[in-house]
């Protein structure tokens, strides 16, 4: 893991050849669908453990089956997941794999036809939301306007950013910069960054729309 050297509170995982490896076959169009799930789910994995790094912990003292003391630590304080809906629902999984009965919120946000600003149309988080350390889940940051929205929910809603980590699969530059530009203390956890945006908005290179591929309604 590295901290990004454009951004504070931005990490990195280490691109290690296997991560490379995994990263090839979801971005390969050619691929199939299972494929692509099976490999995404261990980013997501890798992300997920990454992330859980970033919670505080306390020195504990067990004591081993050969009646030995092991210092070791608990983690201080609770968890909840929070998924942008659709796409980050897909990263739900892989936080239950890490932590067994993890609460996890929802949060849906869509663009107006119009102003094509993004709006919050439904949420549904914990009511002790703000008593938690928050894992935001949405694996594509390209702009960052619905990643922005959700934080600013979640504030409204009495997190504090240093409580807010956001795990991310693939990153855009413009998007790093525009969440840390207003949200300077919420870390974020990221699996690669990529080159940046196209004309469209679009990451690039890539791979397409996570959520299509993932829930399997790409056209």
């Amino acid at each position: 893991m590295s901290l990004s050297k454009n951004h504070e509170n931005v990490y990195v995982l280490n691109q290690t050849n296997q991560l490379k490896g995994l990263f090839t076959i979801i971005r390969d169009r050619t691929k199939p669908r299972s494929e692509f799930i099976f490999y995404a789910n261990r980013i997501i994995r890798l992300i997920v453990e990454e992330g859980l790094n970033h919670l505080p912990v306390s020195p504990a003292q067990v004591t081993t089956a050969q009646n030995v003391k092991f210092d070791g630590v608990v983690f201080d304080g609770r968890i909840c997941g929070v998924s942008i809906m659709r796409a980050g629902e897909s990263m739900e999984q892989g936080l239950r794999d890490c932590c067994r009965s993890v609460r996890i919120g929802k949060i849906l946000i869509q663009r107006d036809e119009e102003s094509q600003e993004p709006v919050l149309h439904f949420k549904k988080l914990p009511d002790d939301i703000a008593d938690r350390y928050v894992l935001l889940l949405d694996p594509m940051l390209a702009t960052g306007g619905s990643a922005m929205c959700a934080m600013d929910v979640l504030i409204s809603m009495g997190c504090k950013q240093e409580q807010i980590i956001f795990l991310n699969v693939i990153a855009s530059p413009e998007g790093l910069n525009n969440v840390h530009q207003r949200f300077p203390n919420i870390r974020i956890v990221t699996a690669v960054i990529d080159e940046g945006l196209d004309d469209k908005g679009y990451i690039t290179p890539g791979l397409g729309d996570f959520g299509d591929i993932y829930f399997g309604t790409k056209i």
